[in-house]
């Protein structure tokens, strides 16, 4: 379901405008990203909010390519 609503989210941007979503650790941590990628957008940044461990919330900042 998360990923279907960063879809959502691409759908409204422009070429080349960044997106910071957070994601909270396990299976949406996993998938996300590498849709994404599969996508064809470019990922600038995915670290761990402060604070957090390897598994908890994460800050996913990308950028719009082309396919999309």
């Amino acid at each position: 379901m998360t990923f279907v609503r960063v879809k959502l989210l691409v759908e409204r941007m422009n070429l080349g405008q960044t997106a910071e979503i957070r994601l909270k650790g396990g299976e949406p941590l996993a998938n996300v990203p590498r849709s994404v990628r599969e996508e064809g957008h470019e990922i600038l940044v995915l670290a761990p909010e402060a604070g957090e461990s390897a598994d908890g919330v994460h800050c996913l900042l990308f950028r719009k390519g082309k396919r999309a």
